[in-house]
């Protein structure tokens, strides 16, 4: 069990004319190897939930447990926890500085501690990793396309070797097939490096297609934790907070209220194109 939450409150601007309630009672356990995604409106908790997962933000009230120890003890290392729990923002021009690709990616490995030889090869694995193109390794991060600066981004990440790589809004502003290469990189990496992936998206298509576990957060809190057939089966309930399934989901319940004897759980293309054959067949 790599993460668990316990009781996790967190309040913003307390005890102020401003004070919010961003997070109320959140309790999840995170096993090893997981893909989970997390949804929600906008103000719903996702971003500030994620931020607490490697203590960038600290609990209101409650706990978190990394790998059996409590990240609010006195002493404990949130350095080197944020080396365990990478997050990669939702803007990567957040998270690039330095004049290289190359720079930029050598970073964190060398403030754990790495000397220049150790660094760079990290930094060149975690490039080739990310389909980063060697010909652009020296180049400046700011001249890149939004896509590459992605790559860039999750590279520094990876090269300081997480167990969790947490990914907010990965695929903003990237064309479809853009979203469709950072998406299966990652998917890639969690399948040869074994790494926990937590991946924050508006896109229903997106985690309907990648993930395992579907969180829905709403209003601070958990609204369903479940496999993306069981979430999105709630469709209706979803909308009422602003939220839709995916355009496979009204199709699939559109073709079962026509009298054709589908199974309506399907929330791929790929899965709908099945069913569908199979009742035709």
């Amino acid at each position: 069990m790599s993460i668990i939450v316990n009781e996790l409150n967190y309040i913003y601007n307390p005890g102020t004319a401003m004070e919010v309630q961003a997070l109320r009672d959140i309790n999840l356990e995170i096993s090893d190897g997981e893909f989970i995604g997390i949804i929600g409106h906008t103000g719903s908790g996702k971003s500030t939930l994620i931020q607490h997962l490697n203590g960038l933000i600290r609990a209101t009230s409650g706990g978190i447990f990394y790998n059996g120890a409590d990240i609010y003890d006195e002493g404990y290392d949130l350095r080197t926890l944020r080396t365990k729990v990478g997050l990669v923002f939702q803007y990567p021009e957040h998270q690039l500085f330095e004049t290289t690709v190359m720079a930029d990616v050598c970073y964190g490995p060398k403030n754990q501690g790495l000397d220049e030889k150790e660094a760079m090869l990290r930094a060149v694995a975690s490039l080739n990793a990310v389909h980063f193109p060697e010909k652009h390794f020296y180049d400046s991060p700011f001249e890149l396309s939004g896509g590459q600066k992605r790559r860039v981004a999750i590279a520094g990440v990876l090269a300081m070797n997480p167990e969790v790589l947490i990914l907010d809004e990965p695929t903003a502003g990237l064309d479809p097939q853009g979203r469709d290469e950072i998406l299966e990189m990652v998917s890639d990496l969690r399948r040869t490096q074994h790494i926990t992936v937590i991946l924050v998206s508006h896109s229903m298509e997106d985690v309907a297609r990648y993930v395992d576990r579907l969180i829905v957060m709403n209003g601070g809190g958990i609204m369903y934790d479940d496999t993306p057939q069981a979430v999105f089966a709630h469709y209706k309930e979803l909308e009422e907070v602003g939220l839709m399934a995916p355009q496979v989901t009204y199709v699939m319940h559109a073709l079962a209220e026509a009298g054709i004897p589908v199974e309506t759980g399907a929330t791929t293309v790929a899965e709908a194109k099945d069913e569908i054959v199979r009742v035709l067949c």
